[in-house]
């Protein structure tokens, strides 16, 4: 049988969540032609809200960390939009990091890796995407992290 991204999901023991629905007015996913451009999800983990401020209050591994809980649910996006067939993602294209720090933090690219370096273990090359990982003075709702991304899907 053939190697799914939901079987390698499950080798992981990740179980993806429902796609979160938008804080404000506007929607989770924009398909056009076969790209998904997926609006920023924020850190959320099975008991909430992933907040903190990197530099002050969260270490780069905890960051990490809350940084692939975006991935989980950007892949929960990309899902949705392909009305529940993950297999029609062909890569992940781009992905956008926002990382809440304070001003002197310099390391948000090694914040962002959490996302990325779990993309990659779910998808082999079709993970490996470009990227940019910036600082932000603060994050809705006081959140660690904020991702968006860019998806490649089949036509």
């Amino acid at each position: 049988m053939p190697r799914t991204i939901e079987s390698t999901l499950e080798e992981l023991g990740v179980t993806l969540p429902d796609a979160p629905a938008p804080a404000a007015n506007y929607v989770p996913s924009v398909v056009v032609g076969d790209i998904v451009y997926v609006s920023g999800q924020i850190s959320n983990g099975p008991d909430g809200l992933i907040t903190g401020k990197l530099g002050a209050d969260m270490d780069v591994e905890s960051g990490a960390l809350a940084s692939k809980s975006c991935a989980i649910s950007l892949l929960a996006q990309v899902k949705a939009a392909c009305h529940g067939d993950l297999d029609q993602l062909v890569r992940v294209v781009k992905l956008t990091g926002f990382v809440n720090s304070t001003p002197d933090f310099t390391q948000q690219p090694q914040v962002i890796n959490g996302a990325s370096d779990f993309l990659v273990e779910v998808l082999g090359d079709a993970g490996q995407h470009s990227r940019s990982a910036v600082s932000a003075a603060s994050l809705p709702l006081g959140v660690a992290v904020e991702i968006e991304g860019i998806f490649q899907i089949k036509p």
